[in-house]
């Protein structure tokens, strides 16, 4: 895939991401250790999965290859001690905090009389709060660097009827992620810090892809997860230093120029993601 070029550089950056194990998370972690950053990544995945491909370690593993460093910190972002050992891990390795990753999320696309409460408080502890809970632990590490950052792999806020219809309790946990993360960017202007969110434009091969929403022949439709990769590091390290934005994954990409997606895959038509409208 095509490296983002700009200005600006992740080299000894200090990522702390939730999530993370694999799919866009895991690409996203990729992209940016081969520009030399450092990862700590807070997922639960301490063993394999017989349904999913990937643990916290072997995700370790990887980021070590492509060039970065990393540490793995086996814990669930709805714990609040958990959260608090991941930033504590990434001062005592790596001496401080640079960019918080929201991106560990749980997706339930039924409607409202078949998502029992459990399931709803599960979204809404994953999503929302969990990006809260995050956030909130890193915060006091992010005032002190030089070019703090939060992103967060949440939607715009599309108030067409047809979204906020079409599975009320997920859209209500996806666009809390979106309005915390907002609600960041100005509330921590005066800090230096920025904040943005991160959405894909089309629906993204991963497992949930394949397992949840159709199968191969819907992974056929989707493009590749480095797609989300390239954007996030484009975001990262774009000169314009944007905040305060829910960004899509083409935008981000194309504001340091790179326009030509049909590496990424999806065919000629893939298919849109939740939120987005066609162009």
């Amino acid at each position: 895939m095509t490296d983002p070029t700009t200005s600006q550089s992740l080299e000894g950056r200090t990522i702390v991401m939730s999530g993370g194990s694999r799919g866009i998370g895991l690409a996203i972690l990729l992209a940016a250790a081969r520009q030399g950053a450092n990862a700590v990544i807070l997922a639960k995945t301490d063993e394999p999965d017989p349904r999913l491909p990937g643990t916290v370690h072997t995700a370790v593993d990887e980021i070590v290859e492509a060039g970065g460093k990393a540490v793995a910190v086996v814990g669930d972002v709805r714990v609040e001690e958990d959260v608090e050992r991941a930033a504590a891990t990434a001062v005592e390795t790596f001496g401080g905090i640079d960019i918080v990753i929201n991106n560990a999320s749980a997706l339930n696309t039924k409607g409202t009389a078949d998502v029992t409460p459990k399931r709803f408080d599960l979204m809404q502890s994953i999503n929302s709060r969990g990006t809260f809970l995050l956030t909130r632990a890193c915060l006091p590490h992010l005032k002190n660097s030089t070019d703090a950052q939060i992103v967060t792999l949440s939607p715009p806020i599309n108030l067409d009827p047809k979204w906020l219809g079409e599975f009320p309790p997920y859209m209500l946990s996806k666009y809390g992620m979106s309005l915390l993360t907002l609600g960041w960017a100005a509330e921590f202007a005066g800090d230096g810090i920025r904040a943005n969110c991160l959405w894909p434009q089309t629906t993204i091969a991963t497992a949930a892809v394949v397992n949840l929403l159709g199968g191969e022949e819907a992974a056929s439709k989707a493009r590749s997860v480095e797609i989300m990769g390239d954007a996030a590091v484009a975001l990262l390290t774009d000169p314009a230093r944007p905040t305060g934005q829910t960004l899509i994954d083409e935008d981000a990409l194309a504001a340091v120029g790179i326009t030509d997606l049909s590496p990424y895959g999806g065919g000629d038509d893939p298919a849109l993601d939740f939120f987005v409208e066609k162009r």
